[in-house]
């Protein structure tokens, strides 16, 4: 079953219906992306692909430190519309792409893949699937992967729609050999409501040599 279109109507409604406050995974100021991201040690030209970007302010504070070769890509139009009117003229070189990553094939490679909230949303075997083979196909060898979402004791639900909570070694076995789980660690996000949701982080770094 094409779930895609479900999809993006949910996200739809909630970035045409919903503040940036108002939703649970809003962050003023993404630290721990960040702070993982400059782990990496990447020039500020790498290209930098944040999917499931939704109005997360990553890409602002990604061009504060200097970073210019950004990619976001939602399902949603109106989330990625809603990141483009606030970074107003700084956005000019910022790549916007609505897609829907469980059915997107990139023609472009990255040197850093990042999501924040987005892989725990595809509960279908076969999405997570197609994801797998997106980021493979995108990230060249030397680039790094970083991917959170709910861990093992976190939300069952988010947003209205189950998830699929994980630890490393599931998001490890997702992504496949070839990809060295350099950090992994779990961390609670306070929700601007003062709730709290238990999320894993990793980061991983794809080896020059592929399928090694």
């Amino acid at each position: 079953m094409d779930m895609s279109g479900t999809r993006q109507e949910h996200w739809e409604e909630v970035f045409t219906t919903k503040a940036d406050e108002a939703v649970s995974w809003f962050q003023a100021t993404p630290e721990t992306s960040l702070r993982l991201i400059r782990a990496c040690h990447l020039p500020k030209g790498a290209v930098i692909l944040d999917v499931g970007a939704g109005a997360s302010r990553l890409p602002d504070a990604l061009l504060h430190e200097g970073y210019s070769n950004i990619v976001v890509l939602d399902i949603s139009a109106a989330a990625l519309e809603r990141t483009r009117a606030r970074l107003g003229d700084k956005g000019h070189s910022v790549r916007f792409i609505v897609a829907d990553v469980a059915a997107w094939r990139p023609d472009f490679t990255v040197d850093l893949w990042h999501d924040r909230a987005l892989l725990h949303f595809l509960t279908e075997p076969q999405d997570r699937t197609v994801y797998a083979d997106a980021l493979r196909r995108a990230v060249q060898p030397g680039g790094f992967v970083l991917i959170s979402g709910f861990a093992p004791s976190g939300p069952e639900r988010c947003s209205g729609l189950p998830v699929v909570r994980s630890g490393p070694d599931a998001i490890a076995a997702l992504l496949g050999p070839g990809f060295d789980l350099l950090d992994a660690f779990e961390e609670d996000h306070q929700t601007p409501s003062g709730g709290r949701q238990r999320f894993v982080f990793t980061r991983f770094h794809r080896r020059q040599i592929q399928g090694q």
